[in-house]
């Protein structure tokens, strides 16, 4: 296989579709990349552990028998695939184009590149971001940035009178996001608040970072009572003020505004009720940015692991406006 350079990064490898094409050929190769990924140790029944198994008629889609239940089982049990009808390939190269499209993929593409109606393309696309989950990752040493922003409510998106109410505004209308970048290891955690006061704030900073780390902010009040907690520097946005020595947020603020592009060119609408799982892939992705193409693959299909999403537990209200799939 040809070896190029990743979009972006040079110090990565990077596959084509045309490669990809070429080590996943059928649904045999496909299976086979996730279980090495699902069961690194060799294979095991997800239902009750036990190793002592073996390859049986693939019945209803399974093709292993355990001797320890006595039941059925395929690599998509115990994942966020479990009862997909999806082949395996197709996921595969969902993933695929969901790594490596910087600003993300829509349903509309998906469905098109894929071949699956659009409808599965969304529940694929949303069964693909558990694999970055809520778990708690390590804090951030620091230096930090730490910022929020505000998304929803495009208005080039709205009924002209809806535009009307909410002029000069500001933020009503729009949904929340603390953010905070570590300036060492590159790394970002990101997710809905449900609001941009100090209480939040302050405690998404403590969540996130480790105590005494330098934390650079803009001068919203609502990080004030950091210190003496934290070595906490604001730059002035307000007077004009966007850098100061070290002082600056132009990293997070960085990630803002990928997420804002792919918010306003590929998605449209990111609605309340679905956006902290939109946040917490752009998170994820950039996160794993400087590995090679395979193994940010890797990352996610090994992340899919212990997770379930199932199609009404998507669409069932939570008093969040859910918008158009996108």
């Amino acid at each position: 296989m040809e070896k190029h350079r990743g979009p972006g990064k040079a110090n990565r490898e990077g596959i084509s579709i045309l490669e990809l094409s070429t080590l996943f050929p059928d649904e045999d190769t496909a299976a086979a990349w996730f279980e090495a990924l699902v069961w690194p140790d060799g294979r095991q029944c997800p239902r009750c552990g036990c190793t002592d198994t073996r390859e049986t008629a693939a019945t209803a889609g399974l093709p292993y028998h355990c001797r320890g239940c006595g039941k059925g089982f395929s690599v998509r049990i115990g994942t966020a695939l479990e009862r997909s009808k999806v082949p395996l390939r197709k996921w595969v190269f969902a993933i695929y184009l969901e790594m490596t499209s910087l600003k993300g993929v829509s349903s509309m593409k998906l469905h098109r590149d894929i071949g699956v109606t659009q409808k599965t393309a969304w529940f694929m696309l949303h069964r693909i971001r558990e694999a970055w989950g809520e778990e708690q990752q390590e804090a951030f040493s620091g230096p930090v940035e730490a910022d929020e922003a505000y998304f929803g409510g495009l208005r080039a998106n709205m009924h002209k009178d809806r535009r009307r109410e909410l002029t000069g505004r500001g933020t009503v209308g729009k949904t929340a996001v603390a953010g905070m970048k570590d300036r060492n290891t590159n790394r970002v955690a990101a997710q809905v608040v449900p609001a941009t006061d100090g209480e939040t704030l302050q405690a998404f900073v403590r969540d996130h970072a480790e105590a005494e780390a330098v934390v650079y902010t803009d001068e919203h009040r609502a990080y004030a009572g950091l210190s003496p907690d934290y070595n906490h520097e604001a730059v002035q946005h307000s007077v004009g003020e966007y850098v100061r020595g070290q002082a600056h947020t132009q990293g997070i603020e960085s990630f803002w505004s990928m997420l804002k592009r792919a918010h306003k060119g590929v998605y449209h609408k990111l609605s309340p009720k679905h956006l902290d799982r939109y946040v917490r892939e752009f998170a994820g992705r950039h996160n794993v940015r400087g590995l090679d193409t395979l193994d940010q693959m890797a990352t996610v299909a090994v992340g899919l692991v212990g997770k379930r999403l199932m199609y009404r537990q998507l669409i069932a209200d939570n008093g969040l406006d859910s918008g158009a799939r996108s």
